[in-house]
C-alpha cells in the first residue's frame, strides 16, 4: 500500500490524497485550491494522475476544500463511486451546483472589465453541467458500515464531528493473516461543540493522516465564543452599524443562527434583523433540518423546548434567495447583521457586501473561520488597509474582528489530545497535513514528544510506501 500527498499539504486548500492498494487507485477527497486567481485556475485544473484510472473517492465531507474538483475529476474521465455519507451526498448535490454557479457568476463578472481593457474573456473551471454529472457518482454509505475496496481491503467512515455528516475515513488491510489501520482524519472536528456529536475515537490504528489547520494555536471555548459574538454585535449596533460575517455556507452558518436564536431568546441581544444571504446557505439549512441522525443532545433538548419552533430559524431572522432582496440590503441604514458565503471572501455574495460596507467605520467585519493565505480574507485579517475587491482597491475602514471559538476544527490542544486517546491501542505512525507549514510543524513536534514512533510532514507531490 502506497500513498500520494497532493493537496492541503504544508498548505490548507484543495485536499487530496491517492492511496494504491493491491492495484486500486483511490483518491482521499478532491477539493479545490483557493487562493490567487491565476493560481486557482493552474492548480485546480491538472492532476498529477490519470482520472479514468482512480477506482472511487472517499470523500470525508462536504466542504468546496475537499469536494469541491470531484465535477473536473468526472469530466477528466473518473468513471468510479464517490463514497460518502447521507448528509455529505445532500450536502454535494446543493454545493457542487451552487459551486457551478458561483464560478460562472465571478467570471461573468470580471470578463466586463477585462472586456473593457480589451483582454480576452476567462472561462470557469467548470459549469453546472459538470456539476451535476459529478453528482451520478456520488453514493451514501452510513457511518461505520464497511465499503469493499479490494479483496482484502474495507473502508469505514466514522463521525469526525466536524461539520453535518463528516467523517474520517478508516482504511483496513489485510496482510498475511494480520489487519493494518490507515486512518485519514479529513477535517477533525472539536468536542463540546453545539448541533453534531463528538469526533469518534478510532482504535488499534497503524498510521493516522491528520490534518493541522489549527496545529500551532488554541481557540476561546464556545461560551467565550457566545460572549464575543454578543460584544461585537452591541458595540456595532451603538455606532449605528452592520455587522457582516463572511460564513461558510455549511456548518458556520448554522453555528452562528443557531447562537444568535439562544442569545435572542436569553434576552442578550436587541431586536434587530438578521439576514442569511446565501441561496446555498439556504438549501443546506433546510439539508440540516432533514439529518437529526447527526445531532448531539444538546441541540435535541433546545429542539423540545416549548418556545422553539425551528432551530435554525426565529423571528428576526430572515433567509435570503433573491438576488434583488440581496441588492436591496446594501440600501439598509439601521443596525443588521448579515451572513453571508463564501468563508474566506473568495466568491459569491459576500464580495458585494463586503465592497458596499468595507469603507464605512460605522460597520464590522466579524471572521469565524479560517483564511487560508492569499485569499481576501486573510489579507482582511492580517490587517491590509487596502484591498482589491472585483478588481477594484478598497480601502479598509470597517473594525475588523475574529472570533476563533466558532471554528469546527480541533485546535492545537484537541488535537494532541485525540492522539493520545489514539495512541493507547497502538498508534506508530502520523502524517501531517492540511496545515500551513508552520502550524504542521509545531504540531509534528508535539506529537513526537508524545512518543509516536513516526511522525512526519509531507512535501506535496510525495509517495510513501506504508
Amino acid at each position: 500500500m502506497r500513498i500520494q500527498f497532493l493537496g492541503a499539504v504544508r498548505s490548507v486548500t484543495g485536499a487530496r490524497h491517492r492511496l494504491e492498494i493491491a492495484g486500486k487507485s483511490i483518491l482521499l477527497d478532491c477539493g479545490l485550491f483557493q487562493g490567487r486567481r491565476q493560481d486557482f485556475f493552474d492548480r485546480n485544473q491538472r492532476f498529477e494522475f490519470r482520472p479514468a484510472g482512480v477506482d472511487a473517492v472517499l470523500l470525508s465531507h462536504a466542504h468546496i476544500d475537499h469536494s469541491g474538483n470531484i465535477p473536473t475529476l468526472v469530466r477528466e474521465g473518473f468513471a468510479g463511486h464517490v463514497y460518502a455519507t447521507p448528509a455529505t451526498v445532500d450536502l454535494c448535490s446543493a454545493m457542487l451546483r451552487d459551486s457551478a454557479h458561483v464560478l460562472a457568476a465571478d467570471v461573468a463578472y470580471v470578463n466586463k472589465k477585462r472586456a473593457r481593457k480589451g483582454e480576452p474573456p476567462l472561462k470557469p473551471l467548470y459549469s453546472l453541467d459538470d456539476a451535476l454529472a459529478a453528482v451520478e457518482h456520488f453514493l451514501g454509505v452510513g457511518y461505520n458500515r464497511p465499503i469493499p475496496l479490494t479483496d482484502e481491503a474495507t473502508a469505514t467512515f466514522r463521525d469526525a464531528g466536524h461539520i453535518l455528516g463528516s467523517a474520517m475515513v478508516e482504511v483496513a488491510v489485510r496482510e498475511n493473516g494480520h489487519t493494518r489501520k490507515v486512518v485519514y482524519s479529513g477535517d477533525l472536528g472539536r468536542p463540546n461543540l453545539p448541533i453534531l456529536r463528538n469526533p469518534y475515537v478510532v482504535q488499534d490504528v497503524d498510521t493516522l493522516i491528520l490534518e493541522s489547520t489549527y496545529g500551532d494555536r488554541t481557540h476561546e471555548s464556545p461560551v467565550e465564543a457566545e460572549a464575543q459574538l454578543q460584544r461585537v454585535i452591541l458595540d456595532t449596533v451603538r455606532r449605528g452599524g452592520k455587522v457582516i460575517i463572511p460564513a461558510f455556507a455549511v456548518g458556520r452558518t448554522q453555528e452562528l443562527v443557531y447562537a444568535l436564536h439562544r442569545l435572542t431568546l436569553a434576552g442578550k441581544l436587541p431586536e434587530l434583523p438578521v439576514f442569511v444571504d446565501s441561496p446555498l446557505a439556504v438549501n443546506v439549512t433546510e439539508i440540516f433540518r432533514l439529518h437529526p441522525e447527526c445531532y448531539d443532545r444538546e441541540i435535541n433538548a433546545f429542539i423540545e423546548r416549548a418556545d422553539v419552533e425551528d432551530a435554525f430559524g426565529f423571528r428576526r431572522l430572515r433567509y435570503v434567495r433573491d438576488v434583488e432582496e440581496s441588492k436591496a440590503l446594501n440600501a439598509l441604514k439601521e443596525p443588521a447583521v448579515i451572513i453571508s458565503a463564501s468563508g474566506m471572501c473568495e466568491a459569491g455574495r459576500i464580495l458585494h457586501h463586503l465592497k458596499n460596507n468595507i469603507e464605512d467605520p460605522r460597520n464590522t467585519i466579524l471572521f469565524v473561520g479560517y483564511q487560508a493565505e492569499q485569499t481576501l480574507g486573510r489579507k482582511i485579517v492580517d490587517g491590509w488597509h487596502k484591498v482589491r475587491i472585483f478588481g477594484e482597491e478598497y480601502t479598509v475602514r470597517a473594525a475588523v474582528e475574529r472570533i476563533d471559538g466558532y471554528s469546527a476544527h480541533a485546535d492545537r490542544d484537541e488535537l494532541l489530545d485525540y492522539v493520545r486517546q489514539v495512541r493507547r491501542t497502538g498508534l506508530r505512525r502520523v502524517f501531517i497535513v492540511h496545515g500551513e507549514e508552520h502550524a504542521s510543524l509545531s504540531l509534528a513536534d508535539a506529537i513526537r514528544e508524545l512518543g509516536v514512533p513516526e511522525v512526519h510532514v509531507p512535501m506535496p507531490g510525495e509517495t510513501v510506501e506504508l
